[in-house]
């Protein structure tokens, strides 16, 4: 079987034994040679680049995208017959670590001591002998009370790391219960748990459920001291409304990865709102054990049985 490996990963060609393994550059579409090619590997290849391999590759029978949410790769065009798989999996502990990084950034008020570091003065509104817990703000995970919506790997992997710093997480999901031993509630019950809330992660995908689903009336019922960070999709968050609640106090600040329009144009809103940390989509970028997917799922298209992280193409 003809594998196309794109330059952007580190499989190991060595690594899938008794297939004909050629590696693409992913800034380019595959080369007419390759066309009769019947797996592709999909990781940082642009969305126009993309579809004119998809409509190169005729004979294709799986494509394994790395990245958690394959948006890009549906909207190609691949051969009906082929096999989507996304890269689900792959990020957790980078987009963890990033979306931890985050929100120690706000609670700890780095920005704030960096600010004072640019100004060479030594802050002792930052420093010195501090409440636990001062009145309106959050200044520490312990006994903070977190909202992880979106509780998928990520959010339980954060949600374990928030709560072994001394949080108190809940997550939000499709269906309430429990998950990993956290409590999940459903996006109907968030009005009730928003203002006691200090910080709100989003770790949401992107659909048509889930656009702008960070909105005015959502940040409204949040407490003015809460924090807000994303990880998730840019799609997934009103940034008027979120430059709005910052720049009135609305919230006491905020982080974010992404963005609905990447790169964030130099004249977006966001780069002057008041206590936001941007950081350019530097979460993930990094998947781990992609060629161990890619070998499963290999398995399953030429011996049969079940595909790992399939993309249901109908519904999507």
């Amino acid at each position: 079987m003809k594998i196309l490996i794109p330059d952007t990963t580190d499989i190991d060609p060595g690594d899938l034994t008794g297939h004909e393994v050629v590696r693409y550059a992913a800034t380019e579409p595959v080369p007419p040679e390759h066309a009769d090619a019947q797996a592709v590997v999909v990781w940082g290849t642009s969305g126009d680049v993309l579809q004119e391999t998809a409509r190169r590759l005729t004979r294709v029978e799986l494509v394994q995208a790395l990245a958690a949410g394959p948006d890009s790769v549906l909207a190609a065009g691949f051969r009906a017959e082929a096999v989507v798989c996304s890269g689900v999996g792959l990020h957790t502990r980078p987009v963890t670590e990033h979306a931890l990084a985050l929100l120690l950034n706000l609670v700890r008020r780095l920005p704030a001591a960096a600010r004072s570091q640019g100004e060479r003065t030594w802050d002792p509104q930052l420093g010195g002998l501090q409440p636990l817990h001062p009145e309106g703000r959050v200044t520490t995970l312990i006994d903070a009370r977190v909202l992880i919506w979106g509780f998928g790997a990520i959010g339980q992997h954060l949600a374990d790391l928030c709560t072994a710093l001394g949080s108190q997480v809940t997550g939000v999901a499709r269906s309430s219960g429990e998950r990993g031993g956290h409590p999940v509630i459903t996006p109907e019950q968030l009005p009730e748990h928003l203002p006691g809330t200090d910080v709100l992660v989003l770790v949401l995908p992107h659909d048509p459920a889930t656009e702008r689903a960070l909105d005015r009336k959502t940040l409204d019922a949040l407490p003015p001291h809460a924090l807000v960070v994303n990880v998730g999709r840019g799609s997934t968050v009103d940034e008027d409304a979120l430059v709005e609640a910052l720049s009135t106090g609305s919230i006491a600040g905020a982080a974010i990865d992404v963005a609905a329009q990447e790169p964030l144009p130099a004249d977006s809103p966001l780069w002057s709102a008041p206590n936001l940390t941007i950081t350019p989509h530097m979460a993930g970028g990094r998947p781990i054990g992609a060629a161990d997917l890619l070998r499963e799922n290999l398995e399953a298209l030429t011996q049969g049985g079940w595909f790992t992280n399939p993309v249901d193409r109908a519904r999507a």
